[in-house]
């Protein structure tokens, strides 16, 4: 059975994470959202674990349960039936290291509060404050995180988050390496996926070759409620437990189910459809991300790799050195053209959708890119996706519909048409088709979807006019 994930959040305790950030309220929009599991966040900070055992209580699957009669949970009905929460939490390393200041954001998963809790108690004996931050920063080295988590528990995971944001990530231009050995040591061989960020899709990491043996998923990294869920991992499971999903996770480093061979002819074995796997995961288109191009926000310089190449990493307005966008970063790394991966479309069995998916490596688990609904409302109907006619709108379909994932996924557009008019449904309709242009984030600056209108038209007319003069 198939469950849509979110791994990787915020709590309130975290900065500039939105005060609503609290676990009544973010299942809340889990529920409305359509995610099966999400992350509890956090659990690092005192009072937020002090929050998780208050209003969660363990299933003895490694999954935790919103207690009944919480205060604070607008859905009505059986909170047994989930959403469901798995102990999920971020740290923050700063250290040197090759003469280099290194900033990793990682991500670790237990599989019960009492392994939490030992992994707490060895933080703060070797000086972590954890108490400072919901996502605590930490003098130890990945290497020396790696270690003491799995001196505590085998089986936690420890997964690189947003792995190509150039401030803070295991790739990351300002601060990051360039291989996931120099990163981790000897513990490589434990790190069995990466998070791969808002401003990078699977395609991209398909290029680097290390990863070849190891999973991609994608989470929201959300600080409000609303962005839950703006990535999303979709699992295959035979149950729903953290053994299910940690087994979906590391099966493509232990069974070698990828096709590594160069020439495209398939060397790899085919999913055991009984088995736990990753069977697609649900993309922010990456020119969203905030990191995706090169640039200086300051002075509004944007640049793409070719013109990157082409002009070099200095600001031409400050004669400051631009922040390396992602796409850039990749370009750097890879060991294969995108053109080697020969991307396709083909639908995606139980739904009408189209996913991306490598005829290099045919057994990977494809991608869907999508644009959350709430903007997709803001495009059709006019205003920000905060306002309240926004929010009304947004409130209607997914109570009628039962949910956000379900409307831009399976919800047929006559049906939306009826519900919310024929604009909202053309507006969905191109944006499961892919007809829609997103101008291009940088340097800590969100990219703009366009759907429709002069705007839309003219940027894809400059893009095409600026490629052309590269060659």
């Amino acid at each position: 059975m198939q469950y849509i994930t979110d791994l990787q959040i915020h709590s309130k305790y975290s900065r500039a994470v939105s005060k609503d950030m609290v676990i009544p309220k973010i299942w809340d929009w889990a529920k409305r959202k359509g995610i099966a599991v999400m992350a509890t966040g956090d659990w690092t900070h005192p009072l937020w674990m002090r929050e998780i055992k208050q209003n969660l209580e363990e299933m003895g699957n490694g999954l935790l349960k919103l207690k009944s009669n919480i205060e604070g949970v607008s859905w009505e009905g059986d909170t047994s039936s989930g959403p469901f929460f798995l102990l999920a939490t971020e740290v923050s390393s700063i250290y040197s290291q090759g003469g280099k200041v290194r900033r990793i954001h990682t991500l670790i998963w237990s599989p019960t509060i009492a392994i939490a809790e030992k992994i707490n108690k060895e933080l703060l004996g070797r000086g972590a404050n954890l108490i400072s931050d919901g996502r605590p920063v930490i003098g130890l080295t990945s290497i020396q995180v790696a270690e003491l988590v799995f001196s505590v528990d085998k089986n936690c995971l420890v997964i690189p988050a947003h792995a190509w944001t150039p401030w803070f990530s295991l790739y990351g231009s300002e601060s990051g390496f360039d291989t996931i050995d120099e990163c981790f040591g000897n513990y490589s061989r434990y790190i069995y996926a990466i998070e791969t960020g808002l401003s990078s899709d699977p395609a991209m990491n398909w290029r680097i070759k290390e990863l070849d043996k190891r999973s991609l998923v994608s989470f929201s990294d959300a600080h409000s409620g609303p962005k839950l869920g703006r990535e999303s991992t979709v699992f295959d499971l035979t149950d729903l437990s953290y053994k299910a999903i940690r087994e979906a996770i590391i099966q493509n480093q232990e069974s070698g189910v990828l096709n590594n061979g160069e020439n495209g002819n398939s060397q790899s074995t085919v999913h055991n459809q009984q088995s736990n796997h990753i069977s697609y995961t649900l993309e922010f288109h990456p020119e969203e991300g905030k990191y995706h191009f090169s640039g200086h926000r300051n002075c509004q310089v944007k640049q793409d790799p070719r013109q990157t190449r082409e002009k070099g990493t200095i600001c031409p307005v400050c004669g400051r050195k631009l922040t390396i966008g992602v796409m850039h970063r990749v370009e750097q790394l890879a060991g294969r053209s995108e053109e080697e991966l020969r991307l396709i479309k083909k639908k995606l069995p139980g739904i009408d959708l189209s996913g991306v998916y490598s005829e290099l490596f045919p057994n990977r688990p494809p991608y869907i890119m999508l644009v959350p609904l709430q903007e997709i409302l803001a495009e059709a109907i006019g205003g920000l996706p905060t306002s309240q006619n926004i929010q009304n709108e947004y409130r209607k379909l997914t109570d009628h519909f039962g949910g956000e994932f379900n409307i831009l996924l399976h919800v047929k557009t006559d049906d939306i048409t009826r519900m919310s008019g024929s604009k909202v449904a053309e507006a969905l309709q191109k944006v499961r088709t892919g007809d829609i242009y997103v101008d291009p984030g940088y340097d800590g600056v969100f990219g703009v979807v366009k759907i429709w209108g002069e705007e839309k038209e003219a940027a894809q007319k400059e893009e095409k006019k600026d490629q052309l003069s590269l060659f």
